[in-house]
C-alpha cells in the first residue's frame, strides 16, 4: 500500500530528500525552497530557503555533503549549507553564490556521483557544469553547449562522475563528457568511449517520433541510457547497440528513474508510476505501481487509464460522438491516486541497482511513496512494446 502525504495545496514543481529520508526539499512552484522535517503521518516545515527571484525549477540534495543546490527562472543557481548563525548561534541554511553564466532560466540540476560537481540545465541551450572556487567562495562553470539546438529539460550523471546525459526540446537525447581536469581524475574507458575531452559527444539519440525530451536516466551500472519524450514514448539506447522506442496509447511521461539494471519506473501526465522491464533484446510496460484501488475517484469503466477516462473526458466524448451532455457522469476525480500530473518521481529506499521504494510529487501537491514490488498489470489495454 502506497504512502501517501498530502503537502500542500498548490503544485509541487520539484522534490528532493536527505539521505535518511527524515527531511524533505521542496518547491511549491514559487522562489522559494521548503524544508520540511517528517512528524508522524505529517511533513511539517521547519525552514524556508529564499534567495531567488522567480520560481525554482529543481532541487537536488547531496546524501554525503549534505548540501542542498536549488535552479530557477531567475537563471540563477545557489548552493546550501548547514552554517552556525554568527549572531544567535543557531544552525540555519545559507546559500552560497553560483556564477552560471546563462541568459535564460535554469530548468533542472543535478549532483554528480561525488558531489564535487553538478549540471545545471538551462534555455540558453546550455549546460552548465559547475565546481567549487575555493579562493572566491563560490562555484564556477564551464559550459556544454555544442550541437544543443534547444532548452536542455534534463540532465543525469553516469556513475564514473564525467560522462553527463542531457534531454533537450530539439528532440534529442545525448551523452556529453563533463570532465574538468582540475577536479577528475583521468576516466577508464566505457562503452561510451575512452577519450573524453570536456564537450565531447558520446551519443546522440532521437525520440521515437519527434518529441521533446523530458526526462534521462543511465542505468546503474551506466552502459544504457533510458529517455522519455512527449510523443509519449520511452527510448532505451545501448551504445553500439539498438534503441528500443515503446510508444504508449497514453499521455506522455516526464519523469523516470531506473529501479534495476532491468527495471525503468517512469511517470507524468497519466498520473500513475508505469513499470518498464527488459534487456538488450527488448524492453515492454508490464505495469503500473497505481491498481487504481487506492484513488478516490469513482471506478470509470474496466481498466480505465490515467486521466483519459475521467468523468469530464467522458463528458465532451459523448457531447462530440453523440451530440448529447451526459447528465450521468459528474465525477472528475481520477481513480488514480495523483489527481494531475506527477512532476517529480526519485528513488526513496535500496541501493543503486536495487531501488525498493520511489517518491513521487505532482501537480496536486502530494508525495507518495511507492513499493516498486507491487506492481499491478495494466487491464483493459494492450502494454505498451518496444518496436
Amino acid at each position: 500500500m502506497p504512502e501517501v502525504f498530502n503537502i500542500s495545496q498548490t503544485p509541487i514543481t520539484a522534490h528532493a530528500f536527505n539521505a535518511d529520508r527524515s527531511q524533505l526539499a521542496v518547491s511549491f512552484n514559487s522562489n522559494d525552497a521548503q524544508i520540511l522535517a517528517r512528524q508522524g503521518s505529517e511533513w511539517i516545515s521547519t525552514e524556508t530557503l529564499a534567495e531567488h527571484d522567480k520560481v525554482i525549477t529543481s532541487i537536488d540534495w547531496a546524501p554525503n555533503s549534505n548540501q542542498i543546490v536549488t535552479a530557477s527562472q531567475d537563471r540563477n543557481a545557489y548552493v546550501w549549507q548547514q552554517t552556525p548563525d554568527q549572531e544567535t548561534g543557531k544552525i540555519v541554511w545559507k546559500p552560497t553564490l553560483v556564477l552560471l553564466r546563462i541568459n535564460r532560466a535554469a530548468t533542472h540540476v543535478r549532483w554528480s556521483p561525488k558531489e564535487d560537481k553538478f549540471a545545471v540545465a538551462s534555455g540558453a541551450r546550455a549546460i552548465a557544469i559547475c565546481s567549487f572556487d575555493p579562493e572566491n567562495n563560490w562555484w564556477v562553470s564551464k559550459l556544454l553547449k555544442k550541437p544543443i539546438r534547444s532548452t536542455v529539460l534534463a540532465v543525469d550523471w553516469h556513475p564514473n562522475n564525467v560522462l553527463l546525459a542531457a534531454g533537450s526540446a530539439d528532440m534529442k537525447a545525448r551523452v556529453f563528457s563533463a570532465y574538468i581536469k582540475e577536479i577528475d581524475e583521468r576516466p577508464a574507458a566505457t562503452v561510451w568511449g575512452s577519450k573524453l575531452p570536456f564537450n565531447t559527444i558520446c551519443g546522440e539519440f532521437a525520440s521515437a517520433a519527434g518529441g521533446w525530451v523530458h526526462s534521462v536516466g543511465f542505468s546503474p551500472s551506466g552502459n544504457v541510457l533510458a529517455f522519455a519524450s512527449h510523443d509519449s514514448s520511452i527510448s532505451v539506447a545501448y551504445p553500439g547497440g539498438p534503441v528500443h522506442h515503446i510508444r504508449m496509447p497514453t499521455l506522455p511521461l516526464v519523469t523516470l528513474t531506473w529501479a534495476s539494471e532491468d527495471t525503468i519506473v517512469a511517470a507524468g501526465h497519466d498520473c500513475q508510476p508505469l513499470v518498464f522491464s527488459g534487456s538488450e533484446a527488448g524492453w515492454q510496460e508490464i505495469g503500473t505501481l497505481d491498481n487504481g484501488s487506492y484513488g478516490s475517484g469513482s471506478k470509470v469503466g474496466p481498466g480505465s487509464v490515467g486521466r483519459l477516462k475521467t468523468g469530464a473526458f467522458a463528458t465532451f466524448r459523448d457531447a462530440d460522438s453523440r451530440g448529447q451532455t451526459s447528465s450521468g457522469t459528474t465525477d472528475t476525480k481520477l481513480n488514480t491516486i495523483h489527481q494531475n500530473t506527477i512532476t517529480s518521481l526519485r528513488p526513496y529506499a535500496g541501493s543503486p541497482g536495487q531501488i525498493t521504494q520511489v517518491s513521487t510529487t505532482g501537480v496536486d501537491g502530494k508525495l507518495v511513496i511507492w513499493d516498486i514490488a507491487s506492481v499491478s498489470a495494466l487491464t483493459g489495454r494492450m502494454a505498451a512494446m518496444s518496436m
